[in-house]
């Protein structure tokens, strides 16, 4: 394979941001360590960025892409989905994420936050959407994640939730004090 096929084929996937393993996978046969320094050159000469060790970007890549990219499983939810549709109105410039651990990083100038749930509500992928290689909650799976982690959480309007699918998605939980904070707010909204 000629050196420009590399950088090429690299900006042809419809993905903004890689893993190692990824790379190898566009280009078969290819050494892993041939492959790192080769992106290591890239990164040096000012063609893929470097935003994390081990994660290698396009200059103009996806943040959420990132975020799900950086732990796996994971998936956009809570204050970045809900003040999206518009259920909350606080703004948060913040990332936010459901994953397997809880943390809170910073990375090119932008917070990527992360919180805790249960890996068999991560793994029910009822309520998430793939999109542009973006795993995201809907607001109505937000709406229930923020829930669960935050049963005090105040919410300014609830209407534009989709109350079935809010009930399609509550037994991933197995929580009856969950169910209990849902039917009050929505009886209440």
């Amino acid at each position: 394979m000629k050196e420009a096929d590399y950088i090429l084929d690299i900006y042809k996937d419809k993905r903004t941001v890689f893993r190692l393993p990824n790379i190898a996978m566009l280009f078969t046969g290819a050494e892993n360590k041939y492959l790192a320094n080769k992106m290591g050159y890239y990164v040096q000469t000012g063609r893929l960025l470097n935003p994390r060790k081990g994660i290698y970007a396009k200059p103009d890549y996806n943040p959420l892409e990132f975020a799900n990219l950086l732990y796996t499983p994971s998936y956009i939810s809570l204050e970045y989905v809900l003040q999206q549709a518009g259920i909350i109105f606080q703004y948060d410039s913040r990332c936010t994420s459901v994953s397997y651990l809880s943390r809170e990083i910073e990375v090119d100038g932008s917070i990527y936050s992360y919180r805790r749930i249960k890996e068999e509500i991560i793994i029910d992928t009822t309520g998430i959407l793939r999109k542009d290689n973006v795993n995201i909650a809907t607001p109505e799976r937000a709406f229930l994640d923020m829930l669960y982690l935050n049963k005090d959480f105040y919410f300014d309007n609830i209407n534009p939730l989709d109350r079935q699918l809010i009930d399609r998605i509550l037994p991933a939980y197995k929580s009856a004090a969950l169910e209990k904070r849902v039917a009050k707010l929505l009886k209440n909204g």
